[in-house]
């Protein structure tokens, strides 16, 4: 009997460099990021507050933080997740972790639009959205709650750990 290895629904990896990192970008990385983080804040979900005496207006900017609502309504009324929608998040998902791994020093080279680089990420298409739950997208964000407030405390954690580093 032959024991079959589980594959992960997710596959991440980011490869080691194998040169020297460029000391001089790392020392100005966090001005050097400046123009690729307000790329990634324009095609990316972010919200703003801004408050005075009186009043707090908020405001909320990019294309990705609005189009959770469009794939939720889909799969909500209609069982269907486009392709080019998956695709989009995909390789929006890919982009934020090539900015994040540039940001937390995991390599020197500046992230591209459009090429993988040493971040690998992919995740299986759900068939277009045929074999998704049609309420499972509405309960998710329910039972994710514990998750999100450990995910707080382990960013908390990941600061303080690049600020030592």
């Amino acid at each position: 009997m032959s024991m079959q290895q589980a594959t992960y629904p997710v596959q991440f990896s980011i490869d080691y460099p194998s040169r020297p990192l460029n000391r001089l970008t790392t020392a100005f990385r966090i001005f050097v990021a400046i123009p690729i983080l307000i790329v990634l804040g324009a095609v990316n979900g972010s919200s703003f507050a801004f408050s005075s005496r009186h009043a707090t207006m908020y405001a909320m900017s990019g294309a990705g933080g609005l189009l959770f609502f469009g794939p939720l309504l889909m799969i909500l009324f209609r069982r269907k997740y486009p392709r080019w929608w998956f695709d989009w998040n995909l390789e929006l998902q890919r982009f934020v972790n090539r900015v994040l791994a540039y940001i937390l020093l995991m390599d020197d080279r500046y992230p591209a639009t459009d090429q993988q680089q040493y971040v690998h990420l992919d995740y299986a298409d759900p068939d277009g959205g045929r074999s998704l739950n049609r309420w499972l997208p509405l309960v998710k964000w329910f039972v994710a709650i514990p998750h999100y407030i450990v995910l707080f405390f382990l960013w908390i954690a990941l600061l303080v750990v690049v600020f030592i580093a």
